[in-house]
């Protein structure tokens, strides 16, 4: 079966940084363009960052650019947000997914566009 781990999360300062991790299994990694979304209390799923296969592609929600950078190792079958500059917005369940398209755009996905989900990690910010 398809599964993504997600971890790191944990409670920062404000300004400070945290690393998530996502570990993934059961799919050939490398074949899938990979996400990042976040779900505050009572709002919706909002998109956060995509990066594609293999070349490093990416492409960020407005509300994070510069201050988020997704990465993957493919070797390890991972995926990685580094999130600097946190702010207590951005306090949210955090989620990994796959798309279920290999084509990279540009844009912000929508959670309909993903095939695989993690169960989340809970990012915290404040003082």
């Amino acid at each position: 079966q398809v599964q993504l781990v997600e971890s790191g999360g944990g409670l920062v300062q404000p300004g400070g940084s945290l690393r998530l991790s996502c570990a993934a299994s059961g799919l050939t990694f490398s074949s899938y363009v990979m996400d990042w979304f976040r779900q505050a209390p009572g709002k919706e799923r909002e998109f956060v960052a995509a990066i594609s296969r293999s070349v490093g592609n990416t492409y960020y929600a407005d509300s994070v650019k510069g201050r988020f950078t997704i990465s993957r190792d493919n070797a390890k079958n991972t995926v990685y947000l580094q999130m600097n500059s946190l702010k207590p917005e951005d306090t949210a369940v955090y989620y990994c997914a796959a798309e279920r398209s290999t084509y990279f755009r540009t844009g912000n996905r929508r959670p309909g566009d993903m095939a695989y989900w993690g169960k989340g990690t809970l990012v915290t910010v404040s003082s």
